[in-house]
C-alpha cells in the first residue's frame, strides 16, 4: 500500500519507518562490535565491504592534519620536522562515519614536535 491510497495510516507509516531506521542503526552498531573482534582479515575486511555498501564507510586520517573534532589522540611520535607536527602518522582504531554523521572517531597517533 502506498502513502497517497485512502485509508493508509500515515502514522504507522512514520512508525515503520523510524523503527527501520532504529534497526539500521542496531545492525550497524553490531557489525562494528563484530569487526573490533574479528580475528580473521577476511571476515574483518567483508563486514568493513558490507558496511561501505550501506554508506557507513571507514575512516583512517593517516596523513591527514589531527582535527580533535573529528579524531581522538591515542599517542604522540617525536618529529623534528616541522610540515609534520599536527599530522596524523597512522590510524590506531579505524572509526566510522554514516553519511556525514560520525559513529566513531578514529584513534590516531600524533606528530609532536621532538622535546629537546
Amino acid at each position: 500500500m502506498v502513502a497517497s491510497e485512502p485509508g493508509v495510516d500515515l502514522l504507522a507509516t512514520a512508525g515503520e519507518l523510524d523503527r527501520a531506521l532504529a534497526d539500521r542503526q542496531a545492525l550497524i552498531q553490531l557489525c562494528l562490535y563484530a569487526l573490533d573482534r574479528a580475528r580473521s582479515n577476511g571476515v574483518a575486511q567483508r563486514l568493513e565491504d558490507g558496511l561501505a555498501a550501506i554508506g557507513v564507510r571507514a575512516l583512517r586520517p593517516d596523513g591527514e592534519r589531527f582535527d580533535p573534532a573529528r579524531h581522538e589522540a591515542g599517542g604522540a611520535v617525536a618529529t623534528d620536522d616541522p610540515a609534520l607536527e599536527g599530522v596524523v602518522a597512522e590510524t590506531e582504531v579505524t572509526g566510522f562515519a554514516d553519511q556525514e554523521r560520525l559513529l566513531r572517531a578514529p584513534v590516531v597517533t600524533v606528530y609532536a614536535k621532538r622535546a629537546l
